[in-house]
Parts: C-alpha cells; sequence; structure tokens
C-alpha cells in the first residue's frame, strides 16, 4: 500500500484575488519611519499580500489605511517575492475585532 502526504488547507478564511489600495506605515527593514501608498492583494479575512517598495522585517508590525480611512495593526509574517524593486509580504492583522473583520468592505466565503 502507498502512503503520501495528506494536504490540509489551514487556511482561516479563503482568499478573494482581490486588489485594493492601501496605506502602510510603520519601520522599514532599516529602522527608518516611513507612510507610503501600497497595494493588497489576495485578500481574505485576517490580513492580504501587500506590494511596495520598501523593504520590511518579518516579525515587524505596521499600519494598515484602507480607502475608508480605517486602520488596523498587521504583522509582517513572510516575504513572498522581490521583483524589480517591488516587494511583496503576507501580513496578518493583530486584531480580530470587527474594525479587523470589516477591513475590506466585503463578506467572505466560509
Amino acid at each position: 500500500m502507498a502512503t503520501g502526504a495528506v494536504v490540509r488547507n489551514l487556511r482561516r478564511s479563503s482568499r478573494l484575488a482581490l486588489n485594493a489600495p492601501v496605506g502602510l506605515s510603520g519601520l522599514d527593514r532599516d529602522r527608518r519611519l516611513f507612510a507610503i501608498p501600497a497595494r493588497a492583494t489576495n485578500l481574505n479575512l485576517h490580513g492580504a499580500a501587500i506590494q511596495l517598495d520598501r523593504e520590511l522585517s518579518v516579525g515587524s508590525t505596521v499600519l494598515v489605511r484602507n480607502a475608508r480611512g480605517t486602520q488596523v495593526s498587521a504583522r509582517v509574517v513572510m516575504q513572498t517575492k522581490a521583483v524589480e524593486g517591488c516587494r511583496t509580504y503576507g501580513v496578518e492583522f493583530l486584531e480580530q475585532d470587527d474594525q479587523a473583520r470589516y477591513f475590506w468592505g466585503i463578506t467572505f466565503p466560509t
């Protein structure tokens, strides 16, 4: 009998292949304060992938602001890619309150 690894979906919520403009602020990898526009992709209930032209440190905390002015704190959990000065980081919201739950202004499938 053959054995194999069982692959399970460990995501807490579905990703939606949508793009949203956001503002991102915090300290970059060189510990310099920044506040810049960025693009959020692959949105989910708990965070997103964020594209920007700044190097961040995995584990650092950033402030994400949506187009309506709502702000939530998020942790940089990984860097997924870097192409021609544009870096993509996975971020997760630190709080799972109503402000974070409705941050994207959409309802996520369960």
